[in-house]
């Protein structure tokens, strides 16, 4: 953070900040010549919509306008039929909210908006309107039509000045996520991985996963990236978290391999060339992995029944490295594609389903526990409006509406809610300085824009820095609105003051009620995720069928993209549930691999596999239930359907069915002892089992 901090903007960020001042002034002139009530509304919009991307501009320019068009239709329905009960409206706002709340929590798309915006708009419009119910329409039609004039400023500026389009930095993000996971990988395939390279690649990998969803949102909206294959960040997302336990897996074996003893001379020589393949990969890429999948077939063999644990776990190992290979062959494919939309996208090495990879899990009982407690934190500070006979308790009503919803996908929103406060109050004092000492010498447009100009620049630089863009967020948005600029000089110590003051009372409310009935912590978060994947691995043990496992993968890999940032900023003493995140996945994509494989398998072996599953199901059920069982008894079955597998004929499953059962044992017994066939049955050798099980 303290670099972040202290790197100075460049000068995309002042192209960006001097485009939103543009489109400001642009908004508040042309208000001021139609003379508009309320100019700042437009001002305010100009900043809430603009983004560094141009697509991302526009996107979130169409969902704020039609948010608005819902939030204040909303409030003229309400308002005028229930001014007269004042509590009982007070309950209606604040259910709108909470409607609006949770289901803009169940949608995880820039789609989400809308909803946000129709919720807390409504309060916006209809709090202060309570004391004029007959203006209620006259105000929303102002609301709207400043808003409007706003999006329509930042959309014509961001769009025609020098647009910043999508796909590079989609492009780069891609590259850097590759560059994060090559770094891991090569430290993966010599057994090795140092845990402050580790946490960091993590950290950023976790901040960049969570950006391809909006990024691709954002392509759509990017008329010069049309060529863009609509689905390519889609793909690249799946791939990339299907990479983190692979190569989690790579090393496992890799280690475990080491530890019994010296590597194979074939496969000493392929794990550096496939870490050289991986560094050095910006060539022919396709031509690199054919010739390490050439040294991976020749180094398979068969597998009997007398296999040691050494040459299962090497086996394994050469599945997980062609994996690898695909994975990191199609990530370079999208990238190449994403950069130079022209070249088509080659086709995917890796098999996955499209569908599926576009799942996204939501959480319903934290939306429905979230929109619960941004209701009772408005009906809370209504009560007291009401009760106490409070002038601008509407004010204080609007904040923490407005804050409520800003926040509510924060797993701790009050740290994020005082900074808010802490920068609102940096805000009232620019506004003071500004209304009481600078505007009342201002007496022509052009003067106005020179005066706004320096502290608005530099709040638009700050707002363009991801570091830094929640502080020039926070004071533009708050400053711009207390601001109340309008088209005469009209300032108000006394209006000023309890303006600024119900603001500050509205935050701080927000903060105390969300402290008392919504803070969990993003350790609390990792927990319940982790309880929700321990239940799905259990469900996920006792099916059988097989149409739904790459929607099952698909859940996986997204809790995993859910879980990443959070463990990442929690504390040491969730480490070990990282672990135990990264742990799970693998156990669930290897039961993937076993309800595949057991549909091609002999009964005898498909009843070995049953039963370590249904004893899998029960160790997670345990441990969703929050006990701590007992492994051994799962060790025994794991090791018994191994010796079930190894005695049986190489065909279909039989590969699959050996990479899930090495994947389970080792994700989830890694300190068990090494793997030990059963003596052989007397008269029935090695070759002779492979003729018997195919007859």
């Amino acid at each position: 953070m303290t670099n972040a901090l202290m790197r100075l903007p460049d000068w995309r960020a002042w192209l960006f900040s001097f485009r939103c001042f543009a489109a400001a002034v642009l908004a508040m002139y042309i208000a001021f010549a139609f003379d508009m009530p309320r100019p700042y509304w437009a001002m305010a919009s100009v900043y809430i919509a603009s983004q560094p991307l141009s697509g991302a501009t526009r996107s979130k320019a169409l969902y704020r306008l039609l948010g608005t068009l819902l939030g204040a239709a909303a409030a003229v329905a309400l308002v005028p039929n229930l001014v007269n009960a004042p509590l009982i409206l007070s309950v209606a706002l604040a259910l709108w909210l909470g409607l609006c709340l949770f289901l803009s929590l169940l949608d995880r798309t820039p789609r989400s908006y809308v909803f946000l915006l129709a919720g807390y708009t409504a309060a916006i419009i209809g709090f202060p309107s309570v004391t004029a119910p007959g203006l209620i329409f006259d105000t929303a039609v102002a609301r709207v039509q400043e808003i409007s004039l706003g999006i329509i400023c930042a959309t014509l500026m961001h769009s025609l000045v020098f647009p910043n389009p999508v796909a590079p930095v989609l492009a780069a993000r891609i590259a850097e996520s590759l560059r994060l996971i090559e770094r891991w990988a090569r430290e993966a395939l010599h057994g090795e991985t140092d845990p402050v390279t580790l946490n960091v690649s993590r950290q950023r990998i976790a901040a960049v996963a969570a950006e391809f969803d909006m990024l691709e949102s954002y392509l759509a909206w990017d008329p010069t990236q049309r060529l863009v294959a609509g689905d390519a960040v889609r793909l690249f997302r799946w791939r990339l978290l299907l990479m983190l336990p692979i190569v989690a897996s790579i090393r496992d074996r890799v280690r475990a391999l080491r530890q019994a003893g010296p590597l194979a001379p074939e496969l000493h020589s392929l794990l550096p060339a496939t870490a050289a393949w991986l560094r050095h990969g910006e060539g022919d890429v396709a031509a690199g992995a054919a010739v390490l999948r050439g040294q991976i077939d020749a180094l398979e063999g068969q597998l009997d029944a007398g296999a040691d644990w050494s040459r299962i776990l090497a086996a394994s190992l050469q599945l997980r490295l062609r994996n690898l290979i695909d994975l990191w062959q199609d990530g370079k494919a999208i990238e190449q594609h994403v950069r130079d939309p022209a070249r088509n996208l080659a086709p995917m090495r890796y098999p996955s389903d499209t569908r599926a990879s576009a799942i996204r899990l939501v959480d319903r009982g934290m939306a429905v526990w979230s929109a619960g407690a941004a209701v009772l934190a408005v009906l809370v500070c209504c009560v007291l409006w009401i009760e106490a006979g409070w002038n601008d308790g509407a004010v204080a009503a609007e904040m923490v509406a407005v804050t409520c919803c800003f926040f509510a996908t924060r797993d701790n929103p009050v740290p994020f809610i005082i900074g808010f406060l802490q920068w609102t109050l940096v805000a009232l004092v620019l506004d003071f300085i500004f209304l009481f000492g600078v505007l009342p010498a201002v007496h022509d447009f052009p003067v106005l824009v020179l005066v706004l100009a320096p502290v608005y620049l530099v709040c638009g630089v700050l707002m363009a820095m991801p570091a830094l863009a929640f502080a020039g967020m926070a004071v533009m948005v708050t400053g711009t609105t207390l601001l109340s600029l309008q088209s005469a000089y009209a300032a108000d110590f006394p209006t000023f003051v309890n303006l600024g003051v119900a603001s500050i009372l509205g935050m701080a409310i927000a903060a105390v009620m969300t402290a008392i009935t919504r803070s969990v912590g993003a350790e609390w978060s990792a927990r319940r995720l982790m309880r929700q994947a321990w239940t799905a691995l259990q469900a996920a043990a006792l099916r059988r069928g097989h149409k739904d496992r790459a929607v099952f993968a698909a859940h996986m890999l997204d809790r995993l993209g859910q879980l990443m940032p959070r463990l990442v900023s929690a504390d040491a003493e969730t480490e070990t549930a990282s672990s135990a995140l990264m742990s799970s996945l693998r156990v669930g994509l290897n039961i993937v691999d076993l309800r595949r494989a057991r549909h091609a398998l002999p009964d005898r072996a498909v009843a070995a596999i049953d039963a370590m599953l249904d004893r899998m199901a029960a160790f997670f059920g345990a441990r969703a239930a929050g006990r701590s069982p007992d492994p051994h008894p799962l060790l025994i079955d794991i090791d018994a359907a191994l010796a079930e597998i190894t005695a049986t004929a190489d065909g279909p499953g039989r590969r699959d069915a050996l990479l899930g059962l090495v994947g389970v044992r080792a994700s989830l017994l890694p300190d068990a002892p090494p793997y030990r066939p059963p003596p052989l049955p007397p008269g029935r050798d090695t070759a002779a089992t492979g003729q018997d099980q195919a007859a």
